[in-house]
């Protein structure tokens, strides 16, 4: 990704040039209605649990190879075996509970895709199909949680994923475009 934006008013978490501020330009706060995109996202959210995002975006790359491409398909049919290369694997974030959750968590969004057409759908149909638009300030900063965060978390895990607690949650709604929080100002900021 490359930067498309000045570095201006842009919120204050992407202002350092680096793979941050690229990911702040071309993909965080967009609408995504790509199922395939949605599933990375949801696992590398959950990856992301206690460390940083900068640490995830470092290893995105090799999460798409490890993991086929982010492929639910494929991910829920691995074996034992290939879990144990994942943990041993330095390229990805080694923790047990994360790794075996990316099977599980691939087992309840193919569930959510059969039952909803796709993943998208229901996703989306938690707004209404149009994103929740906040223009704080600068200043403000951002809740760890919301009210919609709060709820599909609850769903989610009612669903049988995991680490989708309401701060990954909403930190999920984020990046995909269903919440876009850029602060007012951000050259990154769609019309609301």
């Amino acid at each position: 990704m490359t930067s498309r934006t000045p570095t201006g008013d842009r919120c204050p978490w992407a202002r350092a040039p680096g793979p941050e501020q690229d990911y702040h330009d071309a993909e965080w706060g967009i609408p995504s209605h790509d199922d395939r995109h949605l599933f990375e996202l949801l696992l590398l959210e959950g990856a992301q649990a206690g460390l940083s995002w900068s640490t995830i975006l470092a290893k995105r790359e090799h999460y798409r190879v490890v993991l086929d491409g982010f492929d639910p398909e494929r991910v829920v049919a691995y074996d034992r075996s290939k879990l144990e290369a994942l943990l041993a694997d330095p390229g990805i974030v080694r923790n047990r509970l994360k790794v075996h959750g990316t099977v599980r968590n691939a087992r309840a969004f193919l569930a959510v895709q059969e039952e909803f057409g796709s993943f998208d759908a229901y996703l989306w149909a938690w707004v209404d199909g149009t994103p929740v638009v906040t223009r704080r300030r600068p200043g403000d900063g951002l809740p760890a949680t919301t009210d919609l965060s709060e709820r599909l978390s609850k769903e989610l895990k009612r669903r049988g994923f995991t680490f989708v607690g309401p701060t990954i949650v909403y930190a999920y709604l984020q990046a995909v475009g269903v919440v876009d929080d850029h602060v007012a100002g951000c050259p990154s900021a769609r019309p609301a």
